[in-house]
């Protein structure tokens, strides 16, 4: 029997970055996948293919749109070749899921491929196609991530009833999709296949899209996306969803309790995803789990068993594949003596549309709640000479500062380019920099950063330069 210092089930962004970072600081270590490729949802089936489909649709939107503008003209009819598109977005996956192949030989990773399941709490099962192994390991880290979520009448037949996943490789543009949840994944898929020539319906139960990120967001990502014409139908309950041969037909509840009846040939189901812990048997090694199905840590990311950790969408907080690395880093170092830590206020939230959208910190509806005295500064990219040499105009950068100290305790940006801009604001929050900070800093021209710049400029007793 294989033994190890430390077995990783899971190959997502936490596991593979934890398996890594454990080989790094001298352990001996393990990491079991059950799929054929590593890299998880987020490099199989999530945030990798969704955005070379966002780039790809991008690309054929500005051809279709602003070529011609630009002085490019091009003969002939542009077309999408979607199989063409399909097929580019599957290359980068395999380039993708390869290169962890790589990092795992390059760090002396033993990578077992099949289910593993608790035997006890040191020994994991690996249930492969040629038969079953047992290893044992001094430390196990759960990385099992999650799956889409569904609702209870609603049956997935991933045809025209479909998930995220299925979602990536359509052989057709559906006439009318209609998608199911105004959050990060429904609006990027929506996006991408709007672009593509869709009709686009979203349906989202709350009052707004993105709710869970600053309201201006929300209201400025609605406009856009309604100019981009994208319908959008908010506090709406969705209480069936069925397939009549090619068709599908969402029936839902208005605010006032009308029914509204929507009729597409593809139905996207974004309701959000749920921790993923199916087959590995918890109760063998008395590892608990929460209400939610998630398993419970502690501050430490340790299960109730000492020698048991988890980390990723399988546990509390946000899923992102950026959480769970911070996440698998921190238990890799924690078992090495070290003392880590993360602040889960400065991970960043980010949405691939275009604009992009981003956030690190408090909203100002949380400001408000916790009756933070705080001041606002609000600078749009349309006053930028590089939004205007770009074409990309729309959007702002919003950045909230404590009244007092003027310490940056949020900033808010939705504009070309923001899922790199972001990391600015995480930078000056982890630093504890104050608005005036940022301000007096040199930010490039002509640059979409200046925005940010600017804003906190408008923040320091208003002073922004360029409005």
């Amino acid at each position: 029997m294989n033994q190890y210092d430390v077995a990783i089930i899971g190959s997502g962004p936490g596991g593979y970055v934890a398996a890594i970072r454990c080989a790094q600081l001298g352990m001996k270590t393990a990491i079991i996948e059950k799929y054929a490729t590593l890299g998880g949802t987020c490099l199989n089936v999530g945030c990798i293919p969704s955005k070379a489909l966002l780039d790809s649709s991008h690309h054929y939107e500005d051809a279709v749109k602003h070529f011609e503008e630009h002085g490019i003209d091009i003969p002939g009819e542009i077309k999408v070749n979607l199989a063409q598109m399909i097929a580019r977005k599957q290359g980068v996956v395999d380039q993708t899921t390869k290169g962890i192949d790589f990092l795992m030989d390059k760090n002396k990773i033993d990578v077992y491929h099949g289910v593993g399941s608790f035997k006890d709490a040191t020994h994991i099962n690996i249930a492969k196609e040629d038969g079953q192994e047992t290893i044992e390991a001094k430390h196990i880290i759960i990385a099992t991530g999650s799956k889409p979520s569904t609702l209870p009448f609603i049956k997935i037949d991933k045809e025209r009833i479909i998930t995220s996943t299925e979602a990536l490789k359509l052989k057709e543009v559906p006439k009318h999709l209609i998608v199911i949840g105004g959050g990060v994944i429904g609006l990027e898929l929506g996006q991408v296949y709007k672009r593509l020539g869709a009709e686009v319906t979203v349906v989202e139960y709350m009052d707004r899209i993105i709710p869970g990120m600053d309201g201006a967001l929300s209201k400025e990502l609605t406009k856009v996306m309604k100019k981009q014409k994208v319908q959008f139908n908010l506090s709406h309950k969705v209480k069936s969803v069925e397939r009549k041969g090619d068709e599908v037909i969402v029936k839902a509840d208005d605010k006032k309790g009308n029914e509204v009846t929507m009729t597409g040939d593809y139905c996207l189901v974004c309701v959000g995803r749920r921790p993923y812990t199916d087959g590995l048997n918890l109760e063998a090694a008395g590892v608990k789990m929460d209400d939610r199905g998630r398993v419970e840590v502690n501050a430490h990311l340790q299960t109730n068993v000492s020698n048991i950790y988890a980390i990723g969408d399988v546990i509390k907080g946000a899923m992102l594949a950026h959480k769970a690395e911070e996440e698998g880093t921190l238990v890799a170092e924690l078992l090495a003596g070290q003392k880590p830590h993360i602040d889960y206020n400065l991970i960043p939230g980010v949405v691939y549309t275009w604009p992009e959208v981003a956030a690190v910190g408090k909203t100002e509806e949380q400001l408000k709640e916790e009756g933070v005295e705080y001041k606002v500064g609000q600078f749009p990219m349309r006053a930028l000479g590089r939004s205007r040499a770009s074409m990309d105009l729309d959007g702002f950068v919003k950045i909230l500062a404590d009244k007092k100290t003027d310490e940056v305790l949020g900033v808010h940006m939705i504009g070309a380019r923001c899922a790199d801009l972001i990391t600015e604001g995480v930078t000056a929050m982890e630093f504890r920099a104050s608005a005036e900070d940022i301000s007096r800093m040199s930010h490039a021209h002509p640059t979409f950063a200046e925005a940010v710049k600017e804003a906190a400029l408008a923040a320091t007793d208003d002073r922004a330069l360029h409005i």
